[in-house]
């Protein structure tokens, strides 16, 4: 099964009603502030809790409103880079990033545990951010810390990458090298992505399927 997601959710100026499936790549859902895109990701996350509706990833239901199925967010196995990044003021660059896999059955396991900490340094040196693992987030720059939310979320090799407006914090001379390195991430990992900006540039340039959504609702599918 592919990633589905059939959600119905009322909101206060309109409700969400958008179904959408997708096999891999990255799903850019494009639209205003306020179309309702975030919420979706929400959904999709287990963060909010559609009042209708079906989310599956490969082949596993993790929500079905008729069948009673409403998987936890941290069973999900999902990698979600939020806004503002999220990341945690009081912990080192290093320390948000292995937050991510510390709730995992594996770390309890002293030989599993070593594993995901060698593969979190994989990840800062693939990002280049190894050089930062011992700073502070108030201490990184904006386009720095993109990179350690973004491997925050990927550590826990997630079975799909939720991705909220990920470069509009940015200044325009950083995005132009995170665009880059976003490109290359794409490539190397391909890990299945929900992305939603409102900028027409960004979806053209990474989106593998597009839609254009307006008050919760698809008017365009562009790809």
């Amino acid at each position: 099964m592919n990633t589905y997601f059939n959600i119905k959710k009322k909101l206060e100026h309109f409700s969400i009603d958008i179904e959408y499936e997708f096999e891999k790549g990255v799903l850019v859902i494009q639209g205003e502030s306020g179309a309702g895109k975030t919420t979706i990701l929400n959904c999709i996350s287990g963060l909010q809790t559609p009042d209708e509706g079906r989310i599956a990833f490969e082949d596993t239901m993790v929500f079905d409103k008729e069948a009673g199925i409403n998987v936890p967010t941290r069973l999900r196995n999902i990698g979600y880079v939020f806004q503002n990044y999220a990341l945690f003021p009081n912990m080192t660059v290093q320390q948000n990033i292995v937050y991510g896999i510390k709730n995992r059955p594996e770390y309890k396991d002293k030989d599993k545990k070593s594993e995901l900490v060698m593969y979190s340094e994989y990840i800062m040196e693939t990002f280049g951010i190894a050089h930062l693992k011992r700073k502070y987030p108030n201490h990184i720059s904006g386009g720095e810390k993109q990179r350690v939310a973004l491997s925050r979320a990927i550590v826990t090799k997630p079975r799909l990458l939720l991705l909220d407006e990920p470069f509009s914090a940015l200044d325009q001379q950083t995005k132009e090298i995170v665009y880059k390195e976003f490109a290359a991430f794409k490539e190397n990992f391909q890990i299945p992505t929900v992305l939603i900006t409102h900028d027409a540039m960004e979806s053209e340039m990474f989106a593998d399927r597009r839609i254009v959504i307006k008050d919760g609702k698809i008017i365009e599918k562009l790809l």
